[in-house]
């Protein structure tokens, strides 16, 4: 059985993707309905966009749950074999294949209850990598450049703790805020106007 939290963070991947073939163009797997909100790390158990669960449920309750739970799996399953998602230390990352500047990708992420995908270490970095070798395209970070030209945090305003800088960058000092991912998966600083994959994470 999958975890809570995996379950949640599949089913808020695979409801950023379904948007995305809203005419039926994989075959067998049926709409989503319209959740005003996903889910986020941390919640109850009993938790299902939209619905809750008493922390007793009853067998056909239980039922249900099971039968979602083993929808979400095969759609994950799809999914892998698409190359749309990937995943890295407890991260889901997914993409459509299609192209945005940085702040129409971070609106996109949010809107799908995700958020831009931001790599933490070495393995979510490469998860990204994956997407932008498949695509050949480089893709925005959810990480920008601090009031102090040259100085990036995530977009949170945490400090970096892992960062892959191309050599001799970053180098905008200022001009360039935003940042992508080449295609050796180093990173560059760069104006936030270019269009580039959409990758979020959830």
């Amino acid at each position: 059985m999958l975890s809570p939290s995996l379950f949640h963070k599949i089913f808020g991947a695979a409801f950023f993707l379904l948007t995305c073939y809203a005419q039926g163009n994989l075959a067998g797997i049926p709409s989503v309905p319209d959740f005003t909100h996903l889910p986020e790390d941390g919640v109850d158990e009993g938790f299902l966009p939209g619905i809750y669960f008493p922390s007793f449920v009853d067998n056909e309750m239980e039922d249900i749950i099971l039968q979602l739970e083993y929808q979400i799996s095969r759609l994950e399953g799809v999914l892998r074999l698409e190359g749309k998602i990937t995943a890295s230390g407890g991260k889901i990352f997914a993409t459509n294949g299609k192209a945005a500047d940085f702040y129409t990708t971070v609106q996109k992420c949010k809107q799908a209850g995700g958020s831009i995908a931001t790599p933490r270490n070495q393995g979510e970095n490469a998860a990204i990598l994956y997407f932008v070798k498949q695509f050949n395209k480089y893709a925005y970070l959810g990480i920008k450049e601090s009031l102090i030209p040259g100085k990036f945090h995530s977009l949170n305003g945490a400090e970096l703790n892992y960062t892959n800088w191309y050599l001799r960058e970053p180098s905008g000092k200022g001009k360039e805020e935003c940042v992508e991912m080449y295609t050796d998966g180093t990173w560059n600083d760069k104006k936030c106007n270019q269009n580039h994959l959409i990758v979020c994470q959830f």
